[in-house]
């Protein structure tokens, strides 16, 4: 999950930057745990106590499930956020995920979306429509944990979530098409290794020759870095590929992905 530095402001309007969760005010922090505002940085999100949250923003949740996610409190956010969908899931069911989707904090929403991966009785079709809004969402890290949500679908039904996310090619928002992206790399960041693209990357074509020449940089990124994930398995490929990609479309946005592809490649020359 990325995201920027935390800046805040002093009494004398000097802008400062805390790069550790423990140097974040503590009239910050308590925004935060009431969730009544958004993180802004990675900082901020690893900085959200999720007992404190969770009794704040739904406070009949029981003494049982907040003890849970208070014990979990040493364990990685990766752990954390799906723990917690599937406490809201067992007290209130999948009635309660459109409110969390429109939730002032971005952890509640992201609390939504790992609800949409861990609701029963979904298709995959079904969960793609349903992360939609919030694979869309404004907040850097509500975006990072839509796709994360859905990785175990993706990876559990792998063709058929390429045939699906290749319509996401087209999306008007630049968010989406990374999302088709982001969400079948072949080792991604913080999510298991999708084994079958790593040994054939070239399954994925139907979503990444969409984006050789997207025109957004965060898309670009994404597809760059999905191509630098192939080739630490398959580095010819990938060479490959790209050689054929600037022939074909040598425009600013091709040559910036190849770049990106070729970086761990090009350290070993």
């Amino acid at each position: 999950m990325k995201g920027q530095t935390m800046t805040g402001q002093t009494m004398t309007g000097k802008v400062v930057t805390a790069r550790r969760v423990a140097d974040i005010s503590p009239a910050r922090l308590a925004q935060l745990d009431s969730g009544t505002v958004e993180a802004t940085t990675l900082t901020e999100c690893l900085a959200v106590d999720f007992a404190v949250l969770m009794q704040a923003a739904l406070p009949d949740m029981g003494q049982g499930a907040l003890a849970q996610m208070d014990h979990a409190a040493p364990d990685g956010i990766s752990k954390r956020m799906p723990l917690a969908a599937r406490l809201i899931l067992a007290r209130y069911g999948p009635q309660k995920l459109v409110e969390l989707s429109q939730h002032p904090s971005d952890t509640l929403r992201g609390w939504a979306c790992f609800m949409v991966g861990a609701v029963e009785g979904h298709s995959l079709t079904e969960r793609l429509d349903m992360i939609r809004p919030l694979a869309d969402d404004s907040h850097f890290g509500v975006r990072e944990w839509a796709w994360m949500a859905l990785r175990p679908h993706v990876a559990a039904d792998l063709d058929t979530a390429i045939a699906l996310l290749s319509s996401w090619t087209s999306e008007p928002s630049e968010r989406l098409r990374r999302f088709a992206s982001e969400t079948t790399r072949p080792r991604g960041v913080w999510c298991a290794h999708l084994g079958a693209l790593r040994t054939a990357p070239s399954l994925a074509l139907p979503i990444l020759e969409p984006l050789r020449a997207d025109p957004a940089l965060y898309v670009q990124d994404s597809v760059g870095n999905w191509l630098n994930d192939a080739a630490k398995d398959q580095p010819d490929w990938v060479r490959d590929l790209c050689s054929g990609w600037q022939q074909a479309s040598p425009v600013p946005a091709t040559l910036r992905i190849c770049k990106r592809a070729q970086r761990s490649l090009n350290r070993k020359i």
